[in-house]
């Protein structure tokens, strides 16, 4: 029990800590309110899932040994992080304001898109799998089953979740700076230039 406090704890040091799932939903919260920034975070934390299972059936060790796709999965995240970085900053430059404004129409649509990019953001960052391979171990004894590692691996995400409705929850608060077109720029512009930052530093490791 004393392992899986100690865990807890780690994992909440961690999920406190701004990567890149960070800015993508506080993004996605600014520009299209909670519910988008919820559906974000459903999104990152459905790949959080599928990879914290992959590591804890030990089918991740054997993805993260198999370097030609490791790589494809590390140039993947590259291109991603990139392309929402990219198109953050194109929409802080753009004059009219930023392209996410809601439209009742189109709720449906963008909260699809919400989700896919959630999920695409988390599953082509590699250090999430890696991550999970290095530090389970540190915590579940080598005589642990497999309930007891998708325990750990799923703890790590439901915190990181819960931590990402912390940040929708908050700029939802801040509704009266939101409305603020300038406001939306400058966290499209500050969004956009860490995920580029992200992609070039995940790119210096390949």
């Amino acid at each position: 029990m004393s392992s899986y406090v100690s865990f807890v704890v780690f994992a909440a040091l961690l999920a406190a800590a701004p990567g890149p799932d960070t800015f993508l939903t506080l993004r996605a919260t600014v520009v299209g309110g909670r519910r988008r920034g919820a559906v974000t975070a459903a999104g990152i934390s459905t790949a959080g899932s599928v990879q914290g299972v992959l590591a804890a059936t030990g089918l991740g060790a054997v993805l993260t040994h198999a370097e030609p796709v490791f790589l494809g999965v590390r140039w993947a995240g590259v291109a991603y992080l990139t392309w929402l970085g990219v198109s953050a900053i194109r929409d802080a430059l753009r004059r009219d304001g930023s392209v996410w404004e809601v439209g009742g129409g189109a709720s449906t649509v963008r909260s699809r898109t919400a989700f896919r990019q959630g999920v695409v953001c988390n599953m082509t960052n590699p250090k999430v799998l890696a991550f999970n391979l290095a530090v389970l171990p540190q915590f579940v004894g080598a005589d642990q089953g497999l309930p007891t590692l998708l325990a750990y691996a799923l703890t790590l995400v439901a915190i990181g979740l819960v931590v990402l409705l912390a940040v929708v929850w908050i700029a939802g608060k801040a509704a009266g700076a939101l409305t603020r077109r300038s406001f939306r720029r400058g966290v499209d512009g500050a969004t956009g230039l860490v995920m580029v930052g992200f992609a070039i530093a995940l790119a210096a490791e390949a």
